[in-house]
């Protein structure tokens, strides 16, 4: 289970930020998670919550927001959330497009003091 991985990492990047604005509590995490990004919801939870005991963020309210799948057309400049995984442009119907999110996770907040 790579959640595991990628908690500890989280928990890293959490205490790095504690140490470099002198706070010793973190009370809320906020990440976003893209649909795409090979991540489990319930799974990375989990592991926040077994993994947080021994860190600053022991306390802390885990979050998460999860990102749509988003696409920009190269054909008519539009972009797009879609609902199931069909990489086509919603308004032209084209195939011709990128991924512009929901392919990453990011911390995106951290409340402490």
């Amino acid at each position: 289970m790579h959640e595991y991985s990628v908690v500890q990492a989280l928990l890293e990047q959490c205490e790095e930020q504690a140490k470099v604005n002198e706070a010793t509590t973190i009370h809320k995490v906020v990440v976003k998670i893209g649909v795409m990004s090979g991540i489990e919801p319930h799974l990375l939870e989990t592991a926040f919550h077994t993994f947080k005991e021994h860190s600053v963020c022991h306390n802390a309210e885990f979050i998460m927001q999860l990102q749509p799948l988003t696409i920009e057309c190269r054909q008519c400049y539009g972009t797009s959330e879609l609902k199931a995984i069909h990489y086509f442009c919603q308004q032209c119907h084209s195939t011709d497009v990128r991924v512009i999110d929901g392919e990453d996770m990011f911390l995106m907040s951290l409340e402490m003091e």
